[in-house]
């Protein structure tokens, strides 16, 4: 338990909150999705969170926390789904979000603060005819920082690939957790010792990242009577690269009853993929559909972007909020299928499971290929029954990121970069940044506790 009578003194003219529903509220995220993690955190909050505004009252509060030897958890927006930004061990909850500037945008780059949210990062680089290229359904609150903390592609993937892969990030600005906290730039594959590291590798203060020439987007939403040909369709129109393309997800029914606004355009049994498409790339699509048999039933020009419905907020993870807000008891799956053989597991998949797995298709780019994730809802029952439809996947070649752990081994990284281990060393020497959230860490550092020396 932190002593915050200690604490407070030192933390004069820094933002801070310590209101036990506000703090409660502040240490978590969207790990509710999960029925195994619900119980697994429950009761983990923070001490105190903290606001810093500017990256001078960052390296206060981490100046503090490293010499009093606090726990830090570093928290943007709270989108994630994985208790990522949950203090397993008490402590202070660094809130990121008043560091909103927008530092630049140039053709082709922007560098930002990182609690500058996705959309206002978007809306400036349009106005100079850029946008971002990749960004979860979450983007109208999502953090640039969580994105790149916790993140791993979203809409713009089928066109981008990956927020892993080369060139997706420039640069990151990382404040160290000592006693005398450094600034630390990282630059081209530099930037992976921090990417996706769940908050344990520094505290990412700016952000640099390509962007993509902004196109005009039109939503489509087309309809077929056969899931696996859905499927097909989906994968077809991915794999024309001469159409520009920002999103194919295709759902499987019954998954459309969560959808209630587009319940006109989504007849009862039928599968429908939703598409965001250049508008230049529109004029190919009708003689694509009528080939699979599939019928448009929804328009969006993007004259009218911003207006009405967003297709964009029905995919992503967003489908499984939509699915638990008419039933609880949804969770879901991440996976992704071998390129050689994805379409024919889609479909032994789809008969094998039924309703109990409900398929939901997103198509990315991995390695210049596109290929279908899946983020699969499935109707929970019990732990046992969801890890033996776990285990049933991985027999079969699917590689399941695991979203029903908030340990990092255990859900989708399986190790952790040793690249990544050796810079924690350099940056959180009292290993005090997001304790207990990886099993090769445990007994590496004093958890604040001890002397805080370091086994090498």
């Amino acid at each position: 338990m932190t002593n915050l009578d200690t604490l407070l003194p030192s933390l004069e003219g820094i933002e801070t909150i310590t209101e036990p529903n506000q703090v409660a509220k502040l240490s978590q995220d969207y790990h509710s999705f999960s029925p195994v993690l619900v119980p697994k955190l429950a009761g983990k909050v923070g001490d105190i969170v903290v606001r810093p505004a500017n990256e001078a009252e960052v390296i206060k509060v981490a100046a503090i926390c490293a010499a009093q030897r606090i726990p830090i958890t570093v928290r943007g927006a709270g989108t994630g789904n994985y208790g990522q930004c949950v203090p397993l061990h008490g402590g202070v909850i660094l809130d990121t979000t008043k560091l909103q500037e927008i530092l630049w945008v140039k053709p082709g780059v922007a560098r930002v603060e990182a609690g500058v949210k996705l959309a206002a990062l978007d809306k400036k680089a349009r106005e100079i005819g850029w946008e971002m290229r990749m960004a979860p359904s979450t983007y109208r609150t999502a953090t640039i920082g969580g994105f790149v903390a916790g993140g791993s592609g979203g809409i713009g993937s089928i066109q981008y690939g990956l927020l892993g892969d080369r060139g997706n990030l420039l640069g990151l600005r990382v404040v160290t957790l000592e006693e005398a906290p450094r600034i630390i730039e990282l630059r081209g594959d530099d930037v992976q010792k921090v990417n996706h590291a769940w908050g344990l590798n520094g505290i990412i203060t700016e952000v640099e990242i390509p962007l993509g020439p902004a196109y005009p987007w039109a939503e489509v939403i087309v309809t077929f009577d056969d899931f696996i040909t859905a499927a097909k369709f989906g994968q077809s129109l991915a794999n024309a690269d001469g159409m520009m393309k920002k999103l194919v997800t295709i759902f499987a029914s019954p998954i459309p009853q969560y959808f209630p606004p587009l319940q006109p355009y989504i007849p009862a049994g039928t599968h429908p993929a939703f598409l965001i498409l250049a508008e230049p790339s529109l004029e190919l699509l009708p003689g694509l559909v009528e080939q699979y048999g599939g019928k448009i039933t929804y328009q969006k020009p993007a004259k009218e972007a911003g207006k009405g419905l967003n297709l964009a907020e029905f995919t992503w993870n967003h489908t499984t909020l939509h699915a638990r807000n008419v039933d609880t008891a949804i969770t879901y799956l991440q996976s992704m299928f071998p390129a050689d053989q994805s379409l024919q597991l889609v479909a032994d998949l789809y008969h094998y499971f039924g309703d109990e797995v409900m398929i939901h298709l997103e198509f990315i780019r991995v390695n210049g290929a596109v290929v279908p994730a899946a983020l699969q809802l499935v109707r929970y029952s019990t732990e046992e029954r969801l890890n033996e439809i776990i285990r049933y996947h991985e027999a079969k070649g699917v590689f399941i990121a695991n979203p029903h752990t908030y340990i990092i081994e255990d859900g989708g990284r399986k190790v952790i970069d040793p690249e990544q281990l050796k810079f924690k060393e350099i940056v959180d020497p009292y290993g005090l940044m997001n304790p207990g959230k990886s099993k090769v860490l445990e007994g590496i550092g004093d958890r604040g506790q001890g002397t805080g020396d370091r086994q090498r």
